[in-house]
């Protein structure tokens, strides 16, 4: 079927008025730089670090002009569709197009598919290409930056983001800003990529004043990026067309086949094609700009009291300074203590010097390798009707709370291994428990007994929250067998997705 015969049906094709930019925003991340907040189940850009909407809802609104892009094209692992998609809805974003890659491989390959998808509709628009993990405040800025990009465009350049340097990064790329573009103001030719220098070398860099940091935000006209990706990686091309030649619609998701997708090689967008061709430019921004690459980084961006620290949530500091103190657990009471970093969540508490904070990701890598849960998984696990937090776990029984929100059900199931008991704390549950329907309100309780087949939803305005006590032999989240299921989930044997 050919890629706008799978779009239509979502009433989501993309609508590309004459003029106007695709977004395309990069949400593949796996989050382990911010862990323990972060984590690959729910990465950064789903969490809401500095003010009340998250990273990629910020993303999204800096380009919810429709007279100048149209709605976003987000990739994304299809891990996190159902928040992505709902977290956008929130925003009034109802059409948005979600492309989910089942294998992590880079931004060039996930470039690449959006670049072809929006090629089958007209290939002579425009990319913006944008990771949703970064901080950008100033959206007016933003946008005039684009403006001068789009002049390069119009002369086939592929235009990068130049931020100016504040220090010497070492966790940064730098681009050297060449000579001006005659036929583009405020735009210059590229005249030299340098990957991650060392100190001495970055504060070299920094003091010549020619260098800029490389923000990983691209303008990217469509028909030349894919003939430069064609020259320059034509495996990674390759990899992509034949992935969303293969694409298949799931629900209102377009879904990448794993196989041809995992061909392609893991390989930045920077190395793969921008970095050879002779075709790059840099765009000097005008806006402020943080990957949030660290707690230092948050700490940073974030409001300091009078002694200079963050503090966020359940937090008492007395006689402390320069920290950045997170309680979105246990209290966080922090007393004499300097430039530390000490974030909790319900299951972790993660205490660090803020120069150390960097190196987080190492803590992640040896949990991994020791097979620990926390590594990549929070304790509230989303789901796309909610989601549930397992409150306490002991020899064959599991205490969890779950939530599921208005008008939403679970998989119609059944479990080999386990019974199980709920007790809903508040709003209304309609329970089918085999061949019967019963609805439940607050105080009120319900068996389930092992084998029998199963659904919760609620019919409610409101949302439902209830305490499921189970036991049994086995309570792994792979015995489920799903016999109906409105996500799209049902499989024929066991899965290892969840409720």
């Amino acid at each position: 079927m050919a890629l706008r015969e799978l779009l239509a049906p979502t009433k989501k094709k993309i609508d590309l008025k004459a003029g106007l930019v695709v977004p395309v925003l990069l949400s593949g991340g796996a989050g382990t730089r911010l862990w323990p907040l972060s984590r690959e189940t729910y990465p950064k850009q789903l969490l809401s670090l500095i003010g009340d909407h998250t990273l990629l809802q910020q993303a999204a609104m800096r380009v919810a002009d429709r007279n100048k892009f149209t709605a976003p094209l987000v990739v994304a692992h299809e891990e996190h569709r159902f928040v992505i998609a709902e977290q956008l809805r929130s925003l009034g974003i109802a059409d948005p197009t979600i492309v989910l890659e089942p294998v992590r491989r880079n931004t060039a390959a996930a470039v690449a598919v959006a670049a072809l998808i929006v090629n089958k509709i007209d290939p002579n628009t425009t990319l913006l290409v944008m990771p949703v993990d970064h901080l950008i405040r100033d959206t007016a800025a933003f946008v005039e930056t684009i403006d001068t990009a789009m002049a390069a465009a119009e002369h086939h350049k592929l235009s990068l983001f130049g931020i100016r340097p504040t220090y010497a990064a070492t966790g940064y790329g730098y681009i050297k800003a060449g000579d001006a573009m005659e036929t583009a103001a405020g735009v210059n030719e590229v005249g030299e990529f340098i990957e991650k220098p060392d100190a001495d070398r970055a504060a070299q860099l920094v003091a010549s004043g020619d260098y800029l940091w490389n923000s990983g935000i691209f303008l990217l006209p469509v028909r030349a990026f894919l003939r430069e990706l064609e020259r320059h990686a034509p495996d990674v091309l390759k990899a992509a067309r034949g992935a969303v030649a293969t694409a298949s619609l799931d629900l209102d998701f377009l879904r990448l086949r794993e196989e041809p997708l995992a061909a392609c090689p893991s390989i930045s967008l920077d190395k793969a094609v921008l970095e050879k061709t002779d075709r790059a430019a840099v765009v000097p921004a005008r806006f402020d700009w943080s990957d949030i690459g660290s707690w230092s980084a948050l700490w940073d961006v974030g409001d300091k009291t009078a002694e200079e620290n963050v503090e966020i949530g359940d937090v008492v500091a007395e006689n402390s300074r320069g920290c950045y103190l997170r309680g979105d657990g246990p209290l966080v009471a922090a007393l004499g203590v300097e430039d530390l970093v000490i974030v909790a969540t319900p299951d972790v508490v993660l205490v660090t010097p803020k120069n150390n904070a960097q190196d987080v990701g190492k803590l992640v890598s040896r949990l991994k390798q020791d097979g620990h849960r926390s590594a990549t998984q929070t304790q509230c696990v989303y789901r796309p009707w909610g989601y549930y937090q397992q409150i306490h776990v002991g020899e064959r029984f599991q205490v969890k709370r779950i939530t599921v929100n208005p008008g939403c059900k679970l998989s119609l199931q059944k479990h080999f291994h386990r019974a199980e008991h709920w007790v809903v704390v508040n709003g209304t549950a309609l329970v089918t428990r085999d061949d019967e329907q019963v609805l439940l309100g607050e105080n009120e309780s319900l068996f389930i007994p092992l084998g029998a087949m199963h659904r919760l939803e609620n019919p409610g305005k409101m949302p439902l929250n209830l305490i499921e006590v189970q036991s049994g032999a086995y309570l792994g989240e792979d015995d489920i067998v799903r016999v109906e299921d409105i996500y799209n989930r049902v499989t024929p044997e066991l899965v290892k997705t969840g409720t």
